[in-house]
């Protein structure tokens, strides 16, 4: 208990008291001693209850980043105990939550809403048994959520920035005109006309609701807790990993998928590379050569690039010179920062011949190419009425997401690549 709490305890104590003894008309000499004895203590304690929030404050204010960091380390040791079995139990013979499984539940409907049971996307983590390596999480690393459920994931690997949003809307106001350079003709002349600057808003909206389902049976259910808790957190982790890796590229923006950067290359205005040619080093390095003359990149290094897995077939089975050993794909994989072959990220080559299509990112300043939002965690429902008559449990992951841009002369689309 802090000392400023313990003197203001004892002043409520003397003050009733001191009030009883200030009515009697005529106190008697122990009453007056009384008296005298409470008053100099209360003036003491009044003196010192000032001394001590002082204290107190200046103490906070040099613990403030020590405080910040445990309450950080103190939540992440929570939820590495979530056991998401008890959530299972619960949908299916309504079991009562228990321990650190029914604090973070708490905790989540405290910030958000949910129809269902909440679940921390950190519990669909795949990981072995039921403990997590220890250690002090980065308080430095604003959104660690997203990138420990999916380290592998198409999307961050591009350097998408995949974030978490308790609720409302996300904006970042983006410039589009600012300074402009000009010489001046002579010595007292102008250097230039001013243009003003202006921004335009790139916004994540919670539009967009994906679902991952699955069916356990009753089997399933009766045996170990821990075996159900496993599978159903690798079907989760896979399903959604695909889906969100497909629609941050191929989303239709359209019947409930967010718009996706391949199938929004018209509406976020990226540069299109048409090759209409083999996939070779000549037409990727053509390409990434735009990215340096608009100053969206300094060297390849900078640029991440992304294909298919047959694009990867033919580049790595052309000589990349006669009598050599080195094949087109041993350059492009020694020149870019970054090379990602994706059979789900990217459409299958069609046509005759076949055709398919490529992306090249970049971040500048610091800045990602794309967002990736998640509105809090994931909604799970049950349904044990569908197949009720077998005695199976069918649950319903939702997830709300969404897929923006931030500068278009970070991304470049290149097709017509066979």
């Amino acid at each position: 208990m802090l000392e400023s709490t313990k003197i203001e305890l004892r002043m409520r104590e003397i003050g009733p008291r001191l009030d009883e003894l200030h009515v009697i008309e005529n106190p008697s000499d122990d009453e007056i001693t009384e008296m005298r004895s409470l008053n100099k203590e209360f003036r003491t304690l009044e003196t010192r209850i000032s001394s001590a929030k002082i204290s107190e404050a200046r103490e906070r204010e040099e613990a403030k980043d020590e405080l910040e960091t445990r309450s950080e380390k103190e939540y992440a040791e929570l939820l590495a105990g979530f056991e998401l079995r008890q959530i299972a139990a619960a949908l299916d013979d309504g079991s009562q939550l228990s321990g650190q499984t029914l604090e973070v539940v708490q905790e989540m409907r405290n910030q958000g809403s949910y129809q269902g049971l909440p679940v921390p996307l950190e519990a669909l983590e795949v990981r072995a048994g039921e403990t997590v390596a220890s250690g002090t999480p980065d308080p430095v690393q604003t959104r660690p959520i997203i990138d420990r459920l999916f380290p592998s994931s198409v999307a961050a690997r591009m350097g998408g920035s995949l974030i978490n949003i308790t609720s409302g809307e996300v904006e970042w106001p983006v410039a589009t005109a600012g300074a402009v350079v000009g010489w001046g003709d002579g010595e007292l002349a102008n250097v230039g006309a001013s243009t003003q600057y202006t921004t335009v808003d790139k916004s994540l909206a919670p539009d967009y609701h994906m679902g991952a389902q699955m069916t356990l049976s009753r089997k399933a259910l009766k045996q170990s807790g821990k075996a159900v808790e496993q599978a159903v957190r690798r079907d989760l982790n896979s399903a959604m990993s695909a889906e969100l890796d497909r629609v941050a590229f191929l989303g239709a923006g359209a019947s409930g998928e967010p718009l996706g950067l391949v199938t929004g290359v018209g509406t976020y205005g990226f540069d299109v590379n048409d090759i209409g040619a083999a996939a070779s080093y000549a037409a990727f390095r053509a390409a990434a050569v735009e990215f340096l003359t608009r100053n969206a990149a300094t060297t390849f290094k900078d640029i991440r690039l992304l294909l298919r897995h047959e694009i990867l077939n033919t580049l790595d089975s052309t000589i990349f010179e006669t009598g050599s050993a080195t094949t087109e794909w041993d350059f492009v994989v020694s020149r870019f920062g970054s090379v990602i072959s994706t059979g789900n990220a990217l459409s299958a080559p069609t046509g005759s011949p076949a055709e398919s299509t490529a992306v090249m990112t970049t971040s500048v300043g610091g800045v990602p190419p794309f967002f990736m939002g998640i509105w809090g965690g994931v909604d799970l429902i049950r349904d044990p009425y569908t197949k009720a008559a077998s005695g199976q449990l069918i649950l319903t992951g939702l997830v709300t997401a969404d897929v923006t841009c931030s500068r278009a002369a970070q991304v470049g689309i290149i097709t017509g690549l066979q």
